[in-house]
Parts: structure tokens; sequence; C-alpha cells
């Protein structure tokens, strides 16, 4: 029997497929996905590498954490056909939450950017860069300042798209994309907006 996987997902695993693809012919550039140039973003960085977001966010729903993915991954969701390197997140920062997440982390052998090892209290900064195997990116709270821009909200907001096994995957919806986009302002962001502003209006 086919299990259903839904659209976002089918377009997120065929654009990890082609980054890794691209990246293989390419070779490796000496640059972590922190020194991504602000025009091509972190496909021009060994992010790029290997890239595969599919065994933290499999690892996040078996340990029950509400992560949303932000970012490119989740322009890709959306419909975008930039290609990206690394993997944003954004969950509540509640305390209780924390070891879940830092367990989620450890499961796949994710490093934070320090060296350390995820424990649940790392995870309570605004902002906290990891990489693992798969995919590094930023794990990102409320408390992170976003150019005025109550993020908080777009936890709520999130959409969930289905994969095997009963696989969720959280992601922002793709207006507070566009808004967390224009917020910050880089060239990318303001490209990547204006690309999933048109996608939305196609669709309406």
């Amino acid at each position: 029997m086919t299990q259903k996987i839904d659209a976002p997902l089918v377009r997120l695993r065929a654009a990890a497929r082609r980054t890794r693809e691209l990246a293989l012919d390419r070779g490796g550039t000496g640059l972590a996905h922190q020194d991504a140039d602000d025009e091509v973003g972190t496909i021009g960085t060994d992010g790029a590498l290997g890239f595969d977001p599919f065994p933290l966010l499999e690892s996040l729903h078996r340990h029950g954490v509400r992560a949303v993915v932000i970012g490119q991954v989740a322009g890709i969701m959306h419909g975008s056909t930039e290609l990206t390197g690394d993997l944003d997140l954004l969950w509540d920062g509640s305390p209780g939450h924390a070891p879940a997440l830092a367990a989620a982390f450890a499961a796949v052998g994710a490093r934070l950017a320090d060296g350390g090892e995820p424990v649940p209290e790392s995870f309570l900064h605004p902002k906290v860069p990891f990489t693992s195997p798969g995919a590094g990116g930023d794990c990102c709270t409320p408390a992170l300042p976003w150019g005025g821009l109550e993020v908080r909200e777009c936890l709520d907001r999130a959409l969930t798209a289905a994969g095997p096994d009963g696989l969720e995957v959280h992601y922002v919806s793709s207006a507070d994309l566009i808004r967390m986009r224009r917020a910050i302002g880089r060239p990318k962001d303001l490209r990547r907006a204006a690309e999933l502003a048109a996608l939305s209006a196609e669709d309406r």
C-alpha cells in the first residue's frame, strides 16, 4: 500500500536531492552555514554537501517536539525553486519542552556550534547554531529579535505536512514567511519574499 505524502514534503525531498547533486559536482567550499553570502545563501556553503533535513525532522517528530520549519526550507515547502543548505527552526522556548528538543537533536548526532552536545539549557538561548550529519542551521525561540516582528504568533499559525509512518512536519505559513523575510531585509530574503508573494498570487 502506497503511503500518502503531502506535496510540501515531496518538494522538499526533491530539492534536497538536487542540492546534494549540485554540491557533489561542485565540491567543498570551506564555508560553514554561518558564512553564507547575503545574496547567494547557504547553497554556496558546505552545508549543501550531503544536505538532508529529514533525519532531524523525523527525530523531532519521534520525540514529540513541535518545532516549526522556517527559512528557505519552509520556502521550498511552499514552492520556492531556490535551493538551500541549511535547516532553520523555531520553537516556543518553554523550559519544559527543552529536554525533548535536546534529545531529538542528540538522537541524530547533532552538535552545537560551540562544539557542545545538545543539552536542554543550551536551547533556551534565543538562537542556537547547530550541525548534524544531514543538516546544520539555527534553532530559534521567539526571544530572538526579528526586526520588530512578533514571531511567537507564527507558531500558532504554522501548517503541518504529513509524510510516511505518521511523520508530521510543521512549517511556517507563506504569509508569515514573507513577513519574516521582509523584516530581515537581506537581498536573498527580499528576493525570496517576492517569489513567495508571486506564488501566493498565482494560487489565488
